[in-house]
């Protein structure tokens, strides 16, 4: 009984030290008497030699490097405070290993030398103007790449590089300042000159095409009153050369009207003027 008890137990201790396990979100390489011989270990359950094979795990998952914000100078030899961040994860765990020991804050170390030197140089290309308000974007594009390859060596991927914040020292932000808001207010009076310039030439074409349209409407005017007055004195004639007498007689009777139209109207004329021939004024002859 004693016997398969020790063997139970024999079995247990060598499965237990002679299984390891690797999980999804794990790295692992297995060494033989402290050399490495195998680095691409799927997740899941092996099996190693006891005392011979020994395993170290690492996480595999994304990591962060959270920069200290670090002063760097432009291409105008002005300070700027650049608050910055980078995600990295193991992409070689040979090379991880052999190179920074395996240890993350190695790697944050070894990073963030690699980023600081990148940050010098590209920001040491551009003015203020374009780091503040330009593509940074790009900027950080260029930062990505750069430093995934030079962190390449280390056996680590650059997910991500961003820049976070940047910040201007107190003398240069008023400097800064100052100059944009120059620019600003020159741009200001360049759009108002155009734009006076614009409101000037559409009122003089608005001018221009008012007094043509009145100029037509004069002419057009003038030659619908000549057209009618001519038609007037058309049908006045053909009236007076058909009814002579009653064409008279209607215009004396029209010069009565307009002649006597108020009660204090005088004329001193004589009985039998030319005025009055239609009034039968004077004594009757016998």
């Amino acid at each position: 009984m004693s016997s398969i008890v020790f063997v139970a137990l024999f079995a247990l201790v060598l499965f237990y030290t002679g299984t390891y396990t690797v999980g999804q979100a794990q790295k692992a390489i297995k060494f033989r008497l402290g050399e490495i011989i195998d680095t691409n270990i799927a997740p899941g359950l092996h099996f190693q030699w006891p005392l011979v094979n020994n395993v170290k795990k690492f996480d595999a998952r994304v990591q962060t490097l959270d920069e200290e914000p670090q002063r760097f100078m432009t291409v105008e030899k002005k300070n700027v405070i650049v608050d910055s961040f980078v995600k990295w994860r193991i992409e070689n765990v040979g090379d991880y290993y052999t190179t920074v020991g395996g240890q993350p804050a190695r790697t944050n170390l070894r990073l963030s030398e690699i980023l600081r030197n990148g940050l010098r140089s590209e920001f040491g290309k551009r003015t203020i103007n374009e780091v503040v308000s330009g593509d940074r974007a790009q900027l950080m594009k260029i930062l990505q790449r750069e430093t995934d390859q030079a962190a390449e060596s280390l056996g680590v991927e650059v997910v991500d590089v961003r820049i976070k914040r940047v910040d201007l020292p107190e003398d240069v932000s008023d400097s800064v300042y100052q100059r944009m808001s120059a620019e600003r207010e020159r741009a200001a009076r360049q759009y108002r000159a155009e734009g006076k310039e614009a409101a000037e030439r559409i009122r003089a074409e608005a001018d221009r095409r008012r007094q043509i349209i009145l100029a037509d409407a004069h002419r057009d005017a003038k030659k619908i009153r000549g057209e009618g007055d001519a038609k007037a004195a058309e049908i006045y004639a053909q009236t007076y050369s058909r009814h002579p007498d009653f064409y008279s007689f209607y215009r004396s009777l029209t010069a009565y009207a307009k002649a006597f139209d108020r009660k204090d109207d005088l004329f001193v004329l004589s009985p039998d003027a030319e005025f009055f021939r239609y009034f039968d004024l004077g004594e009757k002859k016998p």
